[in-house]
């Protein structure tokens, strides 16, 4: 029984995340998933740390919904850092040993953000498998 750190924000609630995850369900029945929503601040330099976490912390839940919706049992959804790589560091610390991959859901390339960041490559310095799903 694997248990998926899974890695998303807008491309939560996607279709195509959905299926990956059915697709690993489906090798490991026991499969279970946690669901990591990194904050995003609003525009500008200027915003409450409190208000962002906030509406990480209901955007994951949204997600939860919405891939439950979708047939995908979710174990717990929650917000994380800014940094989408401060806030899978922070989960595999707080919970060490806990997860066999990390799936990473993005936008394609040109419109995804943490593509150019290079957030799939930096997330395997972690030394689990990472599962990457472009969402459209």
């Amino acid at each position: 029984m694997a248990r998926y750190l899974v890695v998303a924000h807008r491309t939560a609630k996607s279709p195509e995340l959905a299926r990956k995850l059915a697709e690993l369900r489906g090798q490991d029945p026991e499969a279970r998933f946690v669901l990591l929503v990194p904050a995003v601040p609003p525009a500008g330099w200027v915003y409450e740390e409190g208000e962002i976490q906030r509406r990480a912390k209901e955007e994951a839940e949204a997600a939860k919904a919405a891939l439950e919706a979708q047939g995908i049992a979710i174990e717990e959804a929650k917000p994380g850092d800014v940094s989408p790589i401060l806030a899978l560091e922070e989960e595999l610390m707080a919970h060490p040993g806990e997860y066999q991959a990390i799936v990473l859901a993005t936008l394609p390339p040109g419109l995804s953000r943490w593509l150019r960041l290079d957030v799939h490559s930096q997330a395997e310095r972690f030394g689990l498998p990472v599962i990457h799903v472009i969402a459209h």
